[in-house]
């Protein structure tokens, strides 16, 4: 039986994501939020779904802390702070 590859584009929104490890972290973060309309949350999502699924260490290293950073930064604005 063939493995079934469950995590397609449609599982973020039906549109990619546009993040790729070889970016520095600012313009990876930069790109993700920007594809998500300018949604943090959203993005960080994307990202934490990506971690959870990919089988590259670096790969998954680098999503979840730009999911971690995006998190922080979503919190720190529904708060008010900066």
């Amino acid at each position: 039986m063939a493995q079934d590859k469950w995590f397609t584009e449609a599982t973020q929104d039906s549109k990619p994501l546009g993040w790729r490890k070889d970016m520095p972290q600012w313009k990876r973060i930069q790109v993700a939020v920007r594809n998500r309309r300018g949604n943090m949350l959203s993005a960080a999502r994307a990202l934490n779904a990506l971690a959870n699924v990919t089988t590259d260490y670096e790969t998954k290293q680098r999503a979840r802390a730009d999911a971690s950073y995006l998190y922080k930064q979503y919190k720190a604005q529904k708060s008010g702070r900066r």
